[in-house]
């Protein structure tokens, strides 16, 4: 049975991806668009991530013992990072990973909610067996298992570009310094919570590192390099959780 929470929850995800396809779509274009397309998009994962957060940890409570257990929970920082974008100046690349999750979101309760209303199952593959779903929802099934784990690697990396704009905005004045600061203290909590983070940072560090201490380069640039790595590794920390570590596919939305 479909709550009325399940239809809300679907509805902030229709809605992120409605008006994230507008505010795209016009920036690829590079036409003019009101920020309220953006505005809506948060407005969706907020309504979306409200739902989850009260499923997962019930009325909201004044209390320690609440806040400790709403702080590390996924859902929670990823609302109170959507709340972030939605209560500051635009940046349109933020709008990028929750736009994937809800499109996963979307797909998933198309599958399992609406099309069978539409859609009649097809007839059971053996006598007195269970009706199958309908061709169309297997492939629908097939495509999101197929693709869930590339889209994970693709907001990981979005995530740290997302750092790397917010990080020159704060310089260049075209966002707050507020912004890398919050956003960096999140992605540190991501890399404690996902894998798939974890190989985005291993990958781009990497390939930095390479390109740093390739002969001819100024040993300068290394020592800045390893000064770079030296902070972000005591910021970061330097022991991991082994359950952290661990984790499998994110819980997100």
């Amino acid at each position: 049975m479909v709550t009325t929470q399940h239809w809300v929850w679907a509805t902030g995800h229709f809605l992120l991806l409605a008006a994230a396809f507008r505010y795209f779509l016009a920036t690829l274009l590079f036409r003019s668009i009101s920020d309220w397309w953006y505005k809506a998009g948060f407005t969706g994962a907020l309504i979306s991530y409200a739902i989850v957060c009260y499923k997962a940890l019930g009325p909201p409570q004044p209390n320690l013992a609440y806040f400790r257990r709403a702080l590390p929970d996924e859902n929670v920082q990823y609302f109170a990072v959507a709340f972030f974008w939605w209560s500051s100046k635009p940046v349109a690349l933020a709008l990028l990973p929750y736009t994937i999750f809800s499109l996963f979101h979307a797909l998933t309760f198309t599958r399992t909610t609406l099309m069978p209303r539409f859609l009649p199952p097809s007839p059971a593959a053996t006598q007195g067996g269970a009706p199958q779903p309908h061709p169309l929802a297997k492939q629908l099934q097939a495509w999101v298992k197929a693709n869930y784990d590339g889209a994970m690697r693709v907001v990981a990396y979005t995530e740290l570009l997302i750092f790397v704009r917010v990080f020159l905005g704060a310089i260049t004045f075209r966002n707050s310094l507020l912004s890398p600061l919050i956003y960096a203290h999140f992605l540190r909590q991501r890399y404690y919570q996902s894998a798939f983070t974890r190989e985005a940072f291993a990958f781009t560090n990497g390939r930095i590192d390479g390109f740093v201490r390739k002969p001819g380069n100024p040993p300068v640039l290394v020592t800045i390099w390893t000064q770079v790595q030296g902070l972000a590794s005591r910021w970061a920390g330097s022991v991991i959780e082994p359950a952290a570590a661990a984790g499998g596919a994110p819980r997100r939305g």
